[in-house]
């Protein structure tokens, strides 16, 4: 009796020290509801930021490995060739990161390379990120897209109270508020606080919100006080706690000291007497964090870009999803590089994303440029493709890199559906009811 005591004493202990000693929840990667993840392959980095690398898969299609392998090519070539120092590039492809890697230097003149962990500044693309915490709200069903604005910030108004009263969620972010078009951005650069920057909003004449496109740093970033108001959460932490931990997005952020704080960022550049020439991280934009203040690393963005391409219940419906890239009212597209790919029949603006159709393809696509960092994104729900290439410097590269890409994806798109075709799974009825056969 005692010997069996003691026995069971002490595989008690081993457990309780085994439970103790284990790997906390914040410390994994959270992959949501794609659990078991069999797409990435996870390792730990010793380092003091307790990154992970994950590795991303090559695609099963070998002519889809083609693809990624020949503009994988066209990002290094580039980087040797001048046209930026240092580049990530993300592809996803169904519920599977293909492409995940760093190209050149975090600041010229040095040898530190870039990393899939190394931070980025996403400038504009930081509007999709919002959008995205946006849905989040909706699907938790502590805001609704046509929302008034002043029900989450009633100290608000323009200049008409009529259209003050009218002013939706939807229109703010559909970049429909009626505002001029860019109102107040350069003192965004004037370092003015969000509460004195939407102050001024009030001395500007304004038109019917809904009814016209007009694009808005300032006037975008009206979701901030939506959101905090609606979270009891600052914008940061909003964004934290519904989008970049549910992801597993670990090294995101929206601020200026958490940029500064870490110990992986690609370093700004600009262009100067044929060379480029590092610049200083600027403050600029985080006081506008919804229109251009999100930092991120290529992995995060891959994780989310994954999320957004399959749906995710870790962050909202699909419905609600559908609904984030509805196109809300036309608006010029000013990337005149898709020419090189296809050329663009249309092009709209939906919520926080701009939706463009070619023949036979649309993409949901936004770019980004800050302080000397460029950021390209494209979601191809068709084709079940995204792409995510930041960028430490402006320039050609990042003009090109989503058309580039999806013109050699297009090169291959028959050799790719005859593959699939071939050798996808087929579940027939027979005796055996969903027994599997493999079509030859």
């Amino acid at each position: 009796m005692k010997a069996g005591f003691a026995i069971f004493f002490v595989v008690l202990m081993v457990l309780l020290v085994a439970f103790v000693y284990s790997t906390p929840e914040d410390d994994r990667v959270v992959l949501s509801k794609f659990e078991p993840d069999t797409t990435l392959v996870s390792h730990p980095v010793l380092n003091s930021d307790s990154e992970r690398i994950l590795t991303a898969l090559p695609d099963p299609n070998p002519y889809m490995q083609e693809v990624a392998s020949a503009y994988g090519e066209f990002i290094e070539n580039a980087i040797k060739k001048g046209m930026a120092p240092g580049a990530a590039v993300a592809i996803v492809r169904d519920t599977s990161i293909i492409f995940l890697k760093g190209f050149g230097l975090k600041q010229t003149g040095t040898t530190d390379s870039i990393d899939v962990n190394t931070v980025f500044r996403l400038g504009s693309v930081s509007k999709c990120m919002t959008s995205v915490l946006a849905g989040t709200l909706v699907s938790h069903h502590l805001i609704n897209w046509d929302d008034p604005v002043i029900k989450y910030f009633p100290e608000f108004e323009l200049k008409s109270k009529e259209y003050t009263q009218q002013l939706t969620i939807r229109n703010v972010l559909s970049q429909t508020t009626g505002l001029p078009y860019h109102a107040f951005t350069n003192m965004i650069e004037e370092h003015l606080p969000l509460d004195t920057l939407l102050k001024y909003l009030r001395e500007v004449d304004v038109t019917e919100p809904g009814k016209i496109y007009s694009y808005q740093n300032v006037g975008y970033s009206l979701i901030q006080k939506v959101v905090e108001n609606a979270s009891h959460e600052s914008f940061e932490e909003a964004l934290t706690q519904y989008v970049f931990k549910p992801l597993g997005m670990r090294n995101s952020s929206a601020s200026y000291n958490a940029i500064m704080q870490h110990g992986n960022v690609a370093h700004p550049h600009y262009f100067s007497r044929k060379h480029w020439v590092t610049v200083p991280i600027s403050d600029t934009y985080y006081n506008s964090a919804p229109a251009g203040g999100v930092n991120a690393s290529i992995t995060d963005m891959a994780l989310w870009l994954r999320a957004l391409l399959n749906g995710s219940e870790a962050l909202m419906s699909d419905s609600t999803l559908n609904q984030i890239f509805e196109p809300q009212v036309k608006a010029i597209s000013k990337n005149r590089n898709f020419w090189r790919w296809k050329r663009p029949r249309a092009s709209y603006y939906a919520l926080g994303w701009r939706v463009i159709n070619f023949k036979d393809d649309t993409l949901e696509y936004h770019g980004g440029y800050v302080n000397g960092y460029r950021s390209e994104v494209a979601i191809d729900r068709k084709n079940h493709l995204a792409i995510c290439v930041l960028t430490n410097s402006p320039g050609s590269l990042s003009d090109l890199s989503i058309p580039e890409f999806f013109k050699r994806f297009t090169q291959k798109a028959d050799s790719i559906e005859y593959w699939e075709n071939r050798n996808k799974l087929i579940l027939v009825n027979n005796t055996n009811l969903f027994t599997p056969v493999y079509n030859n």
